[in-house]
């Protein structure tokens, strides 16, 4: 891979079919991260972590391992809570991470999200010393998740060689999957401003324990509740609407308002220490298995999702 100049962010992505073509396109970069004396973090998929952590020996032991099925579950959480973390904790050297947040069995309904997130990592690293290299199965994944990768990622590596994308554009991938959300017919909405706040959660908790949820699951989201609700009268137009329902398994609690999310790193970039507010869409995303977001003129939608 091409050697990033000083003060660059890199963003490749990797093409591989089989597991010995993503030894060769993985072990080789980490290595050359640790012997230039680069921290280095690898965040993929459980059984791809094993490969990895096998292939490296000793060396493994020098490298940060992050399963990204339960640290990149939800894609909102992978800027703030896996990629800047451990870029923020060396701030005076160049890092060098592995993260795969797209595998072959993501789903339909998550897979906007995770398109979402490899365009807005670009922005969310402009001008930081990082390289950041994600690999994408070729064989396994949809022609439409390898098209939105030569959208998403500046430089594509296949077949060992690397080429410039000819068609990167993550500003149009952001735009392409801000999908409308269409609201479930069958759940009943409850329409909240700032005197109903209590009522919205109490709402929220109730439905959601009559679908099955209980225990933290259940104090999750009832915390996400009162954070977007919340949002929605400060921010949203002073009133909203909050639905709940179950879907593949899982509670679904999704909040509607008159605002315009006007930053499309909300919610994924880590708050400054001094600051002061800010952090209710973070918190949502830390706490969510999936959050889908739609916004424009006329309003936004926040849709949560939560196992049961």
């Amino acid at each position: 891979m091409t050697a990033p100049t000083a003060g660059s962010f890199v963003h490749p992505a990797l093409f591989y079919s089989g597991e010995e073509e993503y030894v060769e396109g993985t072990v080789p970069f980490v290595l050359a991260g640790l012997e230039a004396g680069e921290p280095v973090a690898v965040a993929v998929p459980g059984q791809k972590l094993g490969v990895i952590q096998e292939a490296l020996g000793g060396a493994a032991a020098d490298v940060s391992l992050i399963d990204m099925t339960q640290a990149g579950r939800n894609p909102g959480r992978i800027i703030p809570r896996v990629l800047r973390v451990f870029a923020d904790a060396h701030p005076n050297t160049r890092v060098r991470i592995i993260g795969e947040p797209v595998w072959p069995n993501r789903s339909d309904v998550e897979y906007p999200a995770c398109a979402q997130h490899e365009a807005l990592i670009n922005s969310a690293f402009e001008g930081r010393e990082a390289t950041i290299l994600c690999p994408y199965d070729a064989e396994g994944l949809s022609e439409r998740a390898l098209s939105d990768a030569y959208a998403t990622h500046p430089v594509v590596i296949s077949g060992g060689r690397e080429q410039k994308s000819p068609s990167y554009a993550p500003e149009r991938v952001v735009e392409l999957y801000n999908e409308p959300l269409t609201a479930s017919e069958e759940a009943e909405g409850y329409v909240f401003g700032a005197d109903e706040l209590p009522a919205a959660r109490y709402f929220v908790v109730e439905q959601a324990t009559r679908f099955g949820l209980s225990g933290i699951r259940l104090e999750d989201l009832a915390l996400v509740a009162a954070e977007l609700t919340t949002n929605s009268v400060v921010h949203g137009g002073g009133s909203g609407t909050v639905r709940v329902w179950t879907e593949d398994g899982q509670v679904v609690c999704e909040v509607r308002d008159k605002g315009c999310l006007k930053d499309p790193l909300a919610g994924r970039r880590p708050p400054l220490p001094a600051q002061l507010g800010g952090r209710g869409l973070l918190l949502v995303n830390y706490l969510m298995d999936l959050v889908r977001v739609h916004t424009g003129p006329d309003g936004t939608v926040v849709r949560c999702y939560v196992d049961r």
